[in-house]
């Protein structure tokens, strides 16, 4: 092993800049993120090996929460410890968090006499991606009948119960269907003992299950406390926090969890939540930021800057307090043929509650006549046929609403 690739050989300043970089840059998605990253830390600046660099991954995709965020905090953490960790979070979330903190704002002050068109075109723009997002999950998380059949219940579930608990309950529910009756090695290949890179993993230490309890707490006990104390600023991270804890999947997997949380209290309309995001493909970085636009404009005080911080570190702390608390123990875990199992009905779920909120909120409030439905399905060719960049089609909606074309 080089010297670079050992654990704790570099320092959080360092990796706070590398990850600001790419949070200043990373436009795409998920999938899009975890590309540049293996570009930045294993071919550019060898941080980690290529094996390393996909074992931190399959953990991520073990872990509920922002896939490539949580692939982000994994090489921090494994480069410069628990302030490595915390640099990589802050470098590669805050320059999409401001940008969206920002249009919040612009969209208080300046939306009304902007007029209501271009906030329709983010509305199609969002459907256009939603519509991506179902279309390519579903062909490698919903394959075969068996799967396909659960991310249909679940979107059948979450369409009668449009709750937190529907949506919690579908993906338990698939879960526990994965474990019994789904096969270990259908759609991944088991992992291989010999394959795991030396050194890919801190030891776990006296404190190591520290995060995973402090994890387990929060979930437990937030819910709790929200139900006694209805303060504001405890019930949107009680909300927040189970959001970012109980979806798999990341990315847009969170919107019909946000939505359920922050809609039907009025905390923020269905329109501004759509206009939200739709605004956050426009920027670089992880969509769980989309939680700083959130707070920021919610209807609720305190709304603003302290809103929208108390939305995001609530919503990226179960993914982080996760990944933390795994990665000395990940070698054990993910040989476990349960686990795997139990994923597979998961991860089918969540295709499932993304075509419940495709088919709800998202294409009701984007089509509201023949021409709205023409508009998606051409902005769903070029995302797909054309692959444009997402912020660019979110831009050119925008634009054509305003200008009266849509």
């Amino acid at each position: 092993m080089r010297l670079s690739d050992r654990p704790g050989a570099g320092s959080a300043a360092t990796v706070l800049a590398a990850f600001a970089r790419l949070g200043l840059s990373s436009f795409g998605g998920p999938v899009a993120h975890l590309g540049y990253f293996r570009a930045e830390f294993v071919t550019r600046r060898g941080w980690l090996d290529d094996a390393a660099y996909a074992d931190l991954v399959a953990l991520c995709q073990f872990l509920p929460g922002p896939a490539s965020s949580q692939v982000g905090i994994a090489i921090g953490h494994r480069r410069a410890g628990l302030a490595g960790a915390l640099a990589a979070w802050i470098g590669f979330t805050l320059p999409s968090a401001l940008a969206l903190v920002l249009f919040a704002f612009g969209l208080e002050r300046y939306g009304a006499s902007l007029g209501g068109g271009w906030l329709h075109g983010l509305e199609i723009a969002a459907a256009a991606v939603v519509a991506q997002a179902v279309w390519g999950m579903g062909r490698t998380m919903a394959q075969g009948r068996g799967r396909a059949t659960l991310a249909v219940a679940a979107c059948a579930a979450a369409t009668l119960w449009p709750n937190a608990a529907g949506q919690v309950g579908a993906i338990a529910c698939a879960g526990l269907v994965g474990w019994r009756w789904f096969d270990a090695g259908e759609g991944a290949a088991a992992p291989d003992a010999a394959a795991a890179p030396a050194g890919a993993a801190p030891a776990a230490g006296p404190f190591a299950l520290l995060p995973l309890l402090v994890f387990a707490a929060l979930l437990v006990g937030l819910p709790l406390l929200a139900r006694v104390d209805a303060a504001y600023p405890l019930q949107l991270f009680d909300r927040c926090y189970r959001a970012g804890a109980l979806v798999f999947g990341g990315g847009h997997v969170v919107l019909p969890l946000l939505r359920a949380a922050v809609v039907p209290p009025g905390w923020l309309g269905d329109d501004r939540f759509m206009a939200g995001y739709g605004a956050a493909q426009a920027v670089p970085g992880p969509l769980f930021s989309f939680a700083a636009y959130i707070g920021a404009a919610s209807s609720r005080a305190p709304a603003g800057w302290t809103g929208a911080a108390i939305a995001l570190v609530a919503i990226f702390l179960p993914g982080f307090l996760l990944v933390v608390g795994a990665l000395p123990y990940w070698e054990r875990l993910r040989r476990l043929a349960p686990m795997r199992r139990a994923l597979q009905g998961i991860n089918a779920a969540v295709v499932g509650l993304l075509l419940a909120a495709f088919l709800g909120p998202v294409w009701t409030r984007a089509v509201l006549r023949p021409p709205d439905a023409a508009a998606v399905a051409v902005a769903v060719v070029l995302l797909v046929a054309w692959k444009m960049p997402p912020w660019l089609l979110v831009l050119g909606c925008a634009a054509a609403a305003a200008a009266g074309l849509v």
